[in-house]
């Protein structure tokens, strides 16, 4: 999959960016860092396509012996995933992740008001009551957030603090 960088090529529009926050934004969640990785794997197998398909075709058909009869296109995919597989190349993937929160936050509201149109069709198709109007406000409200870049600390977490001379307390 090679990607086209001339916009006048690009046969679909650019989506709005948001910028990413800092060269080395805030930790993410554990999802949110599979997404990078995702991202980051994505990118280094589209580099090293060529090598992969080769590999494949060599492996095709094969079971235990494939290591034996493919070593040499095994050896070329595992050295230009190595070259490819660089921390600027994982950064790369990490601003890429940035720069999509916008699109991910409008697909996830659609979804969200898709979900409650098709449950409120359906309570009003069966028959059945109205949900909970507190239990509805809440979804809204809950649909409305924006995403969280970063953790919260946990509100039972005990909290070390610092005196001036170095001394901790809690």
């Amino acid at each position: 999959m090679a990607l086209d960088s001339n916009p006048e090529n690009s046969s679909e529009k650019a989506a709005p960016r948001l910028p990413v926050p800092s060269r080395n934004p805030l930790p993410l969640s554990a999802s949110q860092e599979a997404q990078v990785r995702d991202i980051f794997y994505a990118r280094v197998r589209s580099r090293c396509s060529d090598e992969i398909k080769a590999f494949a075709e060599c492996a095709m058909g094969r079971t235990f012996t494939a290591g034996f009869f493919c070593r040499e296109p095994k050896r070329l995919m595992n050295s230009c995933m190595k070259l490819h597989a660089t921390p600027e190349e994982q950064d790369g993937a990490r601003e890429e992740w940035f720069a999509k929160r916008l699109e991910r936050q409008r697909e996830k509201e659609r979804k969200a008001r898709r979900k409650i149109e098709q449950e409120k069709f359906l309570r009003e198709w069966w028959g059945l009551p109205e949900k909970d109007r507190e239990l509805a406000r809440r979804e809204m409200e809950k649909l409305n957030m924006k995403e969280r870049i970063g953790g919260f600390a946990s509100e039972r977490r005990v909290r070390i603090e610092e005196d001036d001379q170095g001394s901790k307390r809690r």
